[in-house]
C-alpha cells in the first residue's frame, strides 16, 4: 500500500498562482504514472496532469499552457504549478499514482483549491 499526501492548497484570487505537492509514503517501482486529478462540486473527477516515470507529461485540455507538472530529482515528490487561475479551477485536487501499468491505483485525500475574488 502506498499513501499519498497532498499539500499546498488554499484560497487564491483569479489570475493568481499556487503550487501543490504530493509526497508518497514509500519507494515505488521504477515504472509508474503519477499526477493530479480534480473534482469540483457536482462534477465528475477530471484529469489535470500526469507524468510517467519516463518523464512524459499529459495535461487536461482546460489546463494546458497554464499548469505545469514536475517532480523532484529523486522522484519522492510530484508538484503541480497552477498559474492564471480562474473561478473554474476551484476544486479538490487529488494526487494519483498508478503502478504495474495501472493495475494498482492509489489516491490521496485531496487538497482544496478555491479561486475567488
Amino acid at each position: 500500500q502506498v499513501q499519498l499526501v497532498e499539500s499546498g492548497g488554499g484560497l487564491v484570487q483569479p489570475g493568481g498562482s499556487l503550487r501543490l505537492s504530493c509526497t508518497k509514503s514509500r519507494a515505488i517501482p521504477s515504472e509508474y504514472v503519477m499526477g493530479w486529478y480534480r473534482q469540483a462540486p457536482g462534477k465528475q473527477r477530471e484529469l489535470v496532469a500526469t507524468m510517467t516515470s519516463a518523464g512524459i507529461r499529459n495535461y487536461g485540455e482546460s489546463v494546458k499552457g497554464r499548469f505545469l507538472i514536475f517532480r523532484d530529482s529523486d522522484s519522492n515528490k510530484i508538484y503541480l504549478q497552477l498559474r492564471e487561475l480562474t473561478l473554474e479551477d476551484t476544486a479538490v485536487y487529488i494526487c494519483y499514482l498508478a503502478l504495474r501499468q495501472r493495475q494498482d491505483e492509489y489516491w490521496g485525500q485531496g487538497t482544496q483549491v478555491t479561486v475567488a475574488s
